[in-house]
């Protein structure tokens, strides 16, 4: 199956919207002729199903290029599950009107003109039912790493690692990044976590046909514009698509609004979204869940209390000293996992360190005790957090504090991560947790931080609890 889900997924989302499509209509039929929903039939108009199969036939040919023109069938756009059902949507109301339209004109007194509004209805919700699988399904595949395009960045700059941190947080849009071009020597020859360096601009062609690349992205400040028009060319003449991210005048593209007028597109450098009232609501649900869950869990806290007090010498909880918002130090509070001299025996376990960039971590942690072991898998050794949820030192949701020690070792991108209040939870813990990368986890963060909503904090702290439950990347 493979990368071929690009090619037979149309085809069976149009096999299985003819096959809705017809089946909403009969429903439709039964609605309107045996229940009568609504209003009663004319028994001179009563007419047989059957007479209703060459409307039928021109709705399904109408919502089949309709759904078409809307982009419905190309799975290669990577659109958002609420971008194909309002296509649908719009689709399925073209349809309907037009068949509203027919059957006023063609006045034949047994076409029911209702018929085609629960049509209608009926066709939104089979269809969206249809596209949410459809969309479950291609995340799954995508996830995997299969039915991708495989993607070549140009330019390793701001605006390329917000195109890579996109495509990363979002493997469900069905991009895979296999690596970037950049002229500046030392970005040319830096990877970025698992994104890699491949060399110049000018190894362009050479790098597509050894990577099978899809598709190129070229990511350029706006004073290269020559160099752009040339990067084109040479990968159209590879047989490519290449596309342009407008990097105008520096701005994050992260952070800019684009209005219309008339056509004229006036462009403006948006807000922090975890400012005023967004900041406000944040906090709100952060205390209320902190609050919350301190009062369910007080019990757990006394047998975690009493196995760690009977289990080794050394106080019930540790304390470290962590980076928070705008680079402000805090206490960080977690169930004690390790020896009482752990940090002491820091410094002889570094070479066996096995995280990648400014962090510490070993998967087998000799200073860990028995209960620790339980814990740091379960992490309930995490629950004290919420006493600093509570503080406002963190937040339920965010990045992951980090060390002062590692904090100076930040690259100068790694440091918008701290323009967040740190979290318990992350997109970076539902997206791999230990089995990501140091840049891996910073490109999350800071797409959480461009990209924050509500509706983002619930789905995250919702995906972190089959992950608390079984110990997935925990050690």
């Amino acid at each position: 199956m493979g990368r071929d889900v690009r090619t037979w997924m149309p085809w069976v989302t149009v096999l299985v919207d003819i096959i809705l499509a017809n089946v909403a209509f009969l429903i439709a039929y039964w609605l309107r002729y045996d229940r009568q929903l609504f209003r009663t039939v004319d028994p001179a108009n009563n007419v047989p199903y059957s007479v209703y199969l060459p409307m039928m036939a021109l709705l399904t040919g109408l919502l089949i290029v309709f759904n078409w023109r809307e982009g419905s069938y190309d799975v290669r756009k990577g659109r958002p599950y609420y971008d194909d059902l309002y296509a649908m949507i719009n689709a399925t109301a073209s349809a309907i009107m037009i068949m509203v339209v027919i059957v006023f004109f063609y006045r034949r007194l047994f076409y029911s003109r209702i018929i085609f509004i629960y049509a209608g209805l009926l066709i939104i919700v089979l269809l969206g039912l249809a596209r949410a699988v459809r969309h479950l399904l291609l995340a799954r595949f995508r996830a995997a790493g299969r039915g991708v395009d495989r993607v070549l960045i140009i330019g390793a700059g701001e605006a390329g690692r917000t195109v890579m941190r996109n495509m990363m947080a979002q493997p469900e849009l069905g991009y895979r990044v296999v690596g970037f071009l950049d002229d500046d020597p030392i970005k040319s020859g830096t990877d970025i976590g698992p994104i890699r360096a491949l060399g110049t601009l000018d190894a362009l062609p050479e790098m597509v046909q050894e990577h099978a690349i899809d598709q190129v992205i070229i990511t350029l400040p706006w004073q290269y514009h020559r160099k752009v028009v040339r990067l084109v060319a040479e990968a159209e003449q590879s047989g490519i698509r290449a596309r342009v991210v407008p990097d105008l005048f520096q701005l994050s593209l992260g952070g800019v609004d684009v209005e219309a007028i008339n056509g004229i597109p006036l462009i403006s450098v948006k807000g922090s979204a975890l400012t005023g009232f967004n900041r406000a609501l944040k906090r709100a649900v952060d205390v209320v869940i902190a609050v919350t869950a301190l009062v369910l869990i007080a019990p757990l806290w006394g047998l975690i209390a009493l196995a760690i007090r009977l289990d080794s010498p050394g106080p019930i909880l540790f304390r470290q000293e962590r980076i928070g918002l705008n680079g402000k130090p805090f206490t960080l509070l977690k169930f004690r996992s390790m020896t009482a001299d752990a940090e002491a025996q820091l410094d002889r376990l570094r070479e066996q360190n096995e995280a990648a960039g400014p962090i510490f971590k070993i998967k087998e942690d000799p200073r860990r005790t028995r209960v620790g072991r339980f814990i740091r898998r379960t992490s309930l050794d995490e629950l004290p957090q919420f006493i600093n949820v509570l503080r406002g030192e963190m937040s339920m949701v965010g990045p992951r504090p980090g060390l002062a020690s590692e904090v100076a070792q930040y690259q100068d991108w790694h440091r918008k991560r701290l323009e967040v209040v740190p979290g318990l939870t992350g997109l970076w813990q539902v997206s791999g947790r230990s089995q990501l990368t140091f840049d891996e986890m910073v490109m999350l963060d800071i797409y959480y931080a461009e990209n924050w909503s509500l509706g983002m904090d619930l789905s995250i702290i919702l995906r972190t609890i089959p992950q608390f439950i079984f110990g997935e990347g925990a050690y």
